[in-house]
């Protein structure tokens, strides 16, 4: 297993990163359990869960996991998350002092630990101004109960303006980004990953096999039966197969993606993976597996890089279409400039 820097911080982190979001729902608590030793005994020590994943439920199993051996949580850098509503009240969402101090006691009960190594804001909250929800990070950090802080679903002008104002204040700054990139969703890098670079802050990656997309598991034409990952729901997941079997551009780089993994001697999912975990800025993309035997396959690119010339097909396949302005090429001409002079 590589091992990468968590963001602009002296705290090492596994290539991969252990998605607990199908723990308590999709995989039941002895399913959970394997998936954590098997991650573990691959060398991975990156667990990210939230406090809303099922109800709970996620961070309650891996806390009774944690317990069976004293000391566990040590060698780990457990990641968890805060925002959306976990109390039956106008308060009990939020970005709050009073919500994430609630939100965050919660999350050590159900973990049953001191501290969590990485907590993150789950999303932006407009009603909450950022120097409140900064000044809650700070005194959590000086208390102990967290080490570092993360952003979640933020975009370009939020992750600046908390950077700035961290900076400006003197208080604790994000450190990592969780957002969704993959081959099929690349939008990030337009402003996003500019910022991340900017201010010295990692992406974690959720959805990087873009909902089960990515493995080739949908056909052209051929809806699937029972919901699609990228919905919760048989309804929401079949309107998403409707409007991604009418792209053209989904089928033309998932048949890239097929045509690099049979070249390269990997899965589908095994490329996608590597290519999302190989991007500029990317700490560890989040794997979100069901079941131990999807785990494992996941595992196999734990030292896996593409090569160039793969990386470069795919790069080329999977380029975000963009209007002329203010992100294509008439954009591109104001904000670019020749040390020699001239357009």
């Amino acid at each position: 297993m590589e091992y990468r820097l968590m963001g602009n911080t002296g705290v090492s982190v596994s290539r991969l990163c252990l998605g607990t979001m199908t723990f308590g729902k999709e995989t039941d608590e002895a399913g959970a359990h394997k998936q954590l030793d098997m991650f573990v005994e691959a060398g991975g020590n990156f667990v990210d869960t939230a406090d809303v994943y099922n109800a709970g439920e996620s961070e309650r199993i891996i806390g009774r996991w944690l317990a069976q051996e004293p000391g566990r949580a040590d060698s780990l850098v457990i990641a968890t998350k805060g925002r959306f509503p976990t109390f039956e009240h106008p308060n009990g969402l939020g970005l709050s002092r009073k919500h994430l101090t609630q939100a965050l006691d919660a999350s050590l009960t159900r973990l049953g630990v001191d501290r969590i190594d990485l907590y993150q804001v789950h999303a932006f909250d407009p009603l909450t101004p950022l120097e409140e929800t900064l000044r809650f990070f700070d005194d959590a950090v000086s208390a102990g109960k967290i080490g570092y802080f993360g952003l979640s679903n933020f975009i370009g002008w939020q992750i600046a303006a908390i950077s700035e104002l961290a900076a400006a204040t003197d208080r604790v700054a994000p450190v990592l980004l969780q957002p969704q990139y993959n081959l099929l969703t690349r939008y990030i890098e337009l402003e996003i990953i500019p910022a991340c670079l900017e201010y010295g802050i990692g992406i974690i990656p959720w959805s990087p096999l873009g909902g089960g997309w990515l493995t080739g598991k949908y056909q052209r034409n051929s809806a699937p039966s029972g919901a699609s990952r990228l919905g919760e729901d048989p309804k929401r997941g079949m309107e998403n197969y409707e409007e991604r079997n009418a792209d053209e551009r989904v089928w033309r780089i998932l048949d890239e993606v097929k045509a690099v993994a049979d070249e390269a001697g990997l899965t589908m999912a095994q490329v996608a993976l590597t290519w999302t975990a190989d991007r500029p800025a990317v700490t560890a993309p989040i794997l979100g597996n069901r079941t131990t035997e999807q785990l494992a396959e996941a595992l196999k690119i734990a030292d896996v890089h593409l090569d160039d010339a793969h990386a470069e097909r795919l790069d080329e396949v999977s380029a975000p279409e963009l209007p002329d302005y203010p992100y294509g090429t008439r954009g591109e001409q104001q904000r670019s400039r020749k040390i020699t002079g001239g357009r």
